[in-house]
């Protein structure tokens, strides 16, 4: 039995996975389902969100002048508080507290039922509160003073108030529950103090650890492998099954969609034949699991605006082999830095660095571990084409290697790399950079290969270098947005680490119109998931495609085309003005569409449209 089974267990026996009726809809992120009328709360969920919890608590443990709130209404728990309490050596007589936080200085007569113990009578740093209900007045009083808020939510919780709560911890709020969190509490706090006298927790090894991260920082190189060198997975079934199962794979699923006229995430808006990028994914996991016979986690990264997306996507696959989980991505303020804009603190979701701060915050590591899994492969909200490779993931075991980024060679650099080569950071661009690509080598797909153990390692040693790197500007922070810093800059905080240059039909990017026609276009297919170039094309390369304001968002463009044309020959296309296209019409070589100003162009059903400049009907 590992720990985490025993972990498990221990939680299950406080009945913390016993809900009091239906979850609610933004409570269903922490459930399994519903048993006679009462939800399941999922135990790998609460444990997640204890820890995160416990953690935040010993971090304001470690400052001596920490003051903490305890806030409890159940009697059968007063004595599990009190005793609490006195441990850690902040103990003081209940009193009630309706009004105590924002109405401190004004007398008051007190009617609320709730009791509090804290230290000492100053605004506390945090509050902590065992029995959250919908009349509580003490989160909506600490909400106002902005005070951070731990608390246990069950599945009745409105969300309102759920909304208030900085680390909620979704359990059953029973006593034996109650106990535990209190044990852990005592446990942190007594470990702190411990920490504060002793000043030091093996200086020998803190200290080769942290030199060992410091010459990781120093590398400004990557070393980057074709995929055609690239041995292939082993056919033997039984080895192919232990490499697979090592794998969990995370699509984010915060990048929105509205410079498309889309209000949700970009991973859930329907490419073709009803399927979204989040399903392709999907069946990529579902085809693997059923040729290797193994299991392959897939979580999906959400920020606050995506969070009724996730849950929803989340339900979809809930009955089907996938395990389907969602985990919110870390974010914090940061400063915009685009040309022309003032700076205004804002939150601002990151790259590679904001992932792996997530995960390391998020508690998800260690249980991903327990389970046996030491790869987390990141595909990112923009790239349809991502594939999920059991090739590179072979090699990534077999060289041990801790971080690999997916890259293409730049159009000014080449198509292909023929053998193995070393670049600059300073050479990968990002795959959303909006600059030219003539300073760059590489481009970063997006998808992006890291070792679990190391990312624990981190989290054990350095985790503010992480915080250094998802904060980063780059070093152009005048022209570049922070999520278009250096690419791969996280890349130096890891032993090893590679670039792997994979074909450039893996990257298809989903950011304008141009690429939606793209997708939907006789030009691609798709195959257990993955996204294939017709093999009828003869050029390589796909059509560069550029589209007027009349196609900026993605109905204007399903309203302007009867039909998707034919654009098998097609080399390059560019639209401008009110021009709308009938059915069955096929476009080869370089065509260039210009309607004049305040005059319709209507292009006839069925015609061949091949290197011509389109004024009117009279030059087709």
């Amino acid at each position: 039995m590992t720990l985490h089974s025993i972990v498990i267990q221990k939680l299950l026996s406080t009945n913390a996975h016993l809900g009091r009726r239906v979850a609610a809809h933004h409570f269903k992120q922490f459930t399994y389902g519903t048993r006679n009328g009462m939800s399941i709360i999922d135990a790998d969920k609460t444990l997640i969100c204890l820890r995160n919890a416990v953690q935040f608590i010993a971090t304001l443990a470690q400052q001596k002048s920490a003051k903490f709130m305890f806030i409890n209404t159940n009697s059968l728990c007063d004595e599990i508080l009190e005793q609490m309490t006195k441990k850690i050596g902040c103990y003081s007589p209940s009193i009630k507290t309706r009004g105590f936080l924002t109405n401190s200085h004004t007398p008051k007569t007190f009617k609320s039922k709730k009791k509090v113990r804290f230290i000492p009578s100053n605004t506390p740093d945090c509050i902590v509160v065992f029995d959250s209900d919908r009349k509580s007045s003490v989160i909506l009083e600490a909400d106002k003073l902005q005070i951070p808020i731990v608390s246990i939510v069950d599945s009745s919780m409105p969300l309102d108030y759920y909304k208030k709560i900085t680390y909620p911890i979704p359990a059953n709020d029973s006593v034996q529950f109650v106990y535990l969190v209190c044990n852990l509490i005592t446990k942190t706090f007594m470990l702190e103090q411990k920490k504060r006298e002793s000043n030091v927790d093996d200086p020998v090894e803190q200290l080769r650890l942290l030199e060992e991260a410091k010459k990781s920082r120093m590398k400004d190189k990557l070393r980057v492998v074709p995929y055609d060198t690239l041995e292939p997975i082993s056919t033997d079934e039984i080895i192919s099954e232990k490499i697979l199962d090592k794998l969990v794979v995370l699509k984010y699923n915060g990048a929105l969609g509205t410079n498309m006229g889309f209000d949700g995430p970009k991973s859930t808006f329907e490419i073709r034949d009803g399927l979204t990028s989040i399903d392709l994914i999907c069946k990529q996991i579902e085809f693997l699991q059923s040729k290797y016979w193994t299991k392959i986690p897939l979580l999906v990264m959400y920020t606050t605006k995506t969070h009724e997306d996730t849950i929803k996507v989340v339900e979809k696959y809930s009955s089907l082999s996938i395990d389907v989980r969602s985990i919110k991505e870390t974010q914090h303020q940061q400063l915009k830095s685009n040309e022309g804009q003032s700076g205004e603190n804002e939150l601002y979701p990151t790259g590679h660095g904001a992932v792996l701060l997530s995960l390391m915050k998020s508690g998800i590591v260690e249980v991903l571990l327990s389970k046996g899994k030491e790869y987390i492969l990141v595909v990112n909200s923009d790239n349809v084409a991502a594939t999920i490779d059991p090739n590179i993931l072979a090699h990534l075991i077999d060289k041990k290697i801790e971080y690999c980024m997916e890259v293409i060679p730049t159009s000014s650099y080449g198509s292909t790399l023929d053998f193995e080569e070393t670049f600059k950071l300073a050479e990968v661009a990002p795959n959303n950079v909006k600059q030219s690509t003539g300073e760059f080598r590489l481009i970063d797909t997006g998808s992006l290969w890291v070792n679990l153990r190391a990312v624990k390692r981190l989290m054990d040693i350095d985790t503010q270098a992480i915080e250094d790197i998802s904060d980063s500007k780059g070093e152009k922070s005048g022209q570049v947005p922070l999520q278009e810093a250096a690419a791969g800059s996280a890349v130096q905080l890891f032993k090893t680490a590679i670039g792997v240059n994979v074909p450039h039909s893996r990257v298809l990017s989903m950011n304008k119109t141009s690429d939606l026609l793209l997708l939907k276009s006789n030009l691609y297919t798709f195959y257990e998931g993955v996204l294939v170039q017709n093999k009828d094309r003869i050029n390589p390369e796909k059509p560069v495609i550029e589209l007027g304001p009349e196609f900026e968002k993605a109905s204007d463009l399903l309203s302007r085309f009867k039909t998707m044309p034919d654009i098998m020959g097609l080399d390059s296309l560019k639209v401008t003005g009110d021009v709308w296209f009938g059915a069955g019409i096929t476009l080869k070589g370089k065509v260039n569409i210009v309607a004049k100003p305040g005059i319709k162009l209507e292009i006839p059903d069925g015609v061949v449209i091949e290197n011509k400049d389109v004024n009117d009907l009279s030059d087709i």
